[in-house]
Parts: structure tokens; sequence; C-alpha cells
């Protein structure tokens, strides 16, 4: 019985009954609206209000600072580790430079003292074959002491001849040197001088005179005999059989 009494108090056969302008629904979502907002608002004042008080926000922003300086110290770091780089590289650089042009240099020096060798032992040669030309007794005048050909590139032939006067406060000769080579060319004699004549020989107490002649292919070389001459006269003969 009082349920129904109820729903007709709430109804339009209610005693009585009160009519009112309704509100539209999209002013009453905006009003909502502005009351949350509003709320929200108060409540976000609230939150950092209570930070404020609480120093959480103040020790954030000290941290902050903090690792801003310290980025700040990593980039500085940074660049100094990349200048000390380069650096390094730079003398890298210049250090494999100066390692190349060091071995160059050795490979230069390397060359040359096997040059100097070479020509060391050349003159030991020369030096040995002087020593074998010097005379062993008392020989006055003018004398052929050695007499030596060596064969090179097939048919050239290198001889050396050494001319001496043995006697002491000798003047000086003039005179020339005469070599002839002989040998066998299509089972017939051969002989042949030096192309050019006799070469002048100038010496006062030894001189030596050497020079390259070529064989012919077809001959046979058997042996040479060199000459000094004084004019027309022989002063000294020499024969070398090969």
């Amino acid at each position: 019985m009082r349920l129904r009494l109820i729903f007709r108090r709430l109804t339009i056969s209610a005693p009585r009954m009160s009519v009112r302008s309704a509100m539209p629904w999209p002013l009453r979502w905006a009003l909502v609206a502005t009351v949350l907002g509003f709320c929200a608002a108060i409540g976000l004042w609230t939150f950092e209000f209570g930070k404020d008080i609480a120093g959480l926000d103040h020790g954030a922003k000290q941290e902050l600072v903090h690792l801003r300086e310290q980025m700040v110290d990593l980039r500085a770091g940074l660049a100094r580790a990349q200048e000390e780089r380069d650096q390094a590289q730079s003398i890298a650089n210049t250090a494999g430079t100066l390692v190349t042009a060091g071995q160059a240099s050795e490979d230069k020096l390397i060359e040359k003292v096997k040059q100097l060798q070479a020509e060391n032992q050349a003159l030991r040669n020369d030096l040995g074959f002087f020593e074998k030309l010097i005379p062993t007794g008392g020989v006055e005048g003018v004398a052929i002491r050695g007499l030596h050909t060596e064969r090179q590139n097939g048919n050239d032939v290198k001889w050396q001849v050494l001319v001496i006067q043995a006697s002491k406060n000798a003047s000086e000769f003039n005179g020339r040197l005469e070599l002839t080579f002989s040998g066998m060319l299509n089972g017939k004699p051969w002989t042949a001088n030096l192309p050019g004549g006799a070469p002048l020989l100038r010496i006062k107490q030894y001189g030596r005179l050497e020079g390259v002649f070529e064989v012919p292919a077809q001959v046979e070389l058997k042996g040479v005999q060199a000459k000094v001459l004084e004019g027309s006269s022989v002063r000294a003969t020499q024969s070398l059989k090969l």
C-alpha cells in the first residue's frame, strides 16, 4: 500500500506537481565539464603544493642540474679524447712516414755498401796484379812486367799491360805500345793490331795501359804479343799464349 502511494507521488497523478523548464543537454555537459576541470585544477594545485611542502620537486631540480653538469663534463671529456686521438693519429702517420723514409735510406746505404765492396775487391785485384808484376831483380831500362788478358762477353778480350822503368831517377819515357793478337781463321794464320794504331806510352816510373779488343767471331785466338817502341826501335817485348 505504501509502495503505491510512493509511485503515485512520483507520477502526474500526485496531489502536488510543479512544472520546470528543462536545461538543454549541451549546457548540462558543458557545466559538468567545467566542474570537472575546476576539480582537476584544484587537485593538481594541491599535488604541486604538496610536493613543494615535502621538498620532492626541489631535489628533482637539483638532480637535473647535476645531470646536466655531468653531461657537459662528459662532452668536454669526449672532445678532449677526440683531440688526443687526432694528435696520436698524426704522430703515428708521421712515424710511419719516417719509418718508410728510413727504410728507403737504409736500402740506399746497403746498395752503396755493396758497390763500395765491389770497388774494394776490384782494387784488391789490381793490387794483387801489381804485386805480381813488381820486379824482383835490378832491370835497367824499360821493361814489360805484366801482360794479362781476360775474355768478356764472348768475343771481347780485356787486356792489361804494365810497363816500368826499374832504374832510379829515370827520365820520362815517351814511346808507343804495340799490341798484336794472333790466331787461326778458317785454318789459316790470322793477326791483328789494336784499332787506331799503337797507343802512346809516357811513363816516369811505371805505367799501365788497358783496353778491350773485339775478336772476330770466326777467329780462334791463340796468343797476344806486346811491344814497347821508341821511335822505330823495340825497347821491350812480351808474349802470352792463350
